[in-house]
């Protein structure tokens, strides 16, 4: 499959199967984050593998809200380490190198035939203390990680010639 086909392809999904996630799928989708780029090189970051049941149910009851989350298999969460640096154009190294790390992973779940959804309604502050992340780590993204049992339609997306402009912002 070529990249803009995974891309065009992949969906968020809401519905997973009953199915667990074999172990070489898992680690290439963890392999895809170790080999995203990070600022500097310097892969301040740390990946949660969830699968624990009891874990999982405290994410979902007191931290995420979202009980479709519960029904995939495992929920990946992602952390940055070093939260204080930022880039010379004033972002947050941190919450880019974390970004792109977790696009690559639900590209390449996509590649292995499972399925994602990118979540930011969580509460942070619970959501570390159930997983242990010590202070001044911060989580940026989390998403369920499983076999889809329903995709959803494509969405609308808006035209290039309304989103991309040439040399000067208009």
């Amino acid at each position: 499959m070529d990249v803009l086909s995974a891309i065009k392809g992949r969906r968020s999904i809401r519905k997973y199967k009953d199915k667990s996630i074999e172990e070489e799928k898992l680690q290439k989708v963890l392999e895809a984050a170790r080999l995203s780029p990070s600022a500097k090189n310097m892969q301040n970051w740390k990946f949660i593998v969830v699968r624990d049941e009891e874990i999982k149910k405290k994410l979902v009851d007191e931290a995420i809200k979202q009980p479709f989350v519960n029904e995939a298999p495992v929920i990946l969460v992602c952390c940055g380490t070093e939260t204080e640096s930022r880039m010379k154009c004033g972002q947050y190294r941190y919450t880019v190198d974390l970004s792109i790390a977790t696009a690559y992973m639900i590209l390449e779940a996509y590649e292995q035939g499972l399925g994602t959804c990118w979540l930011g309604s969580f509460d942070e502050e619970k959501a570390k203390e159930i997983l242990g992340i010590p202070e001044g780590v911060r989580i940026v993204t989390i998403t369920p990680l499983g076999y889809p049992d329903e995709t959803p339609s494509p969405r609308s997306r808006k035209a290039l010639d309304d989103i991309v402009c040439y040399d000067r912002y208009k």
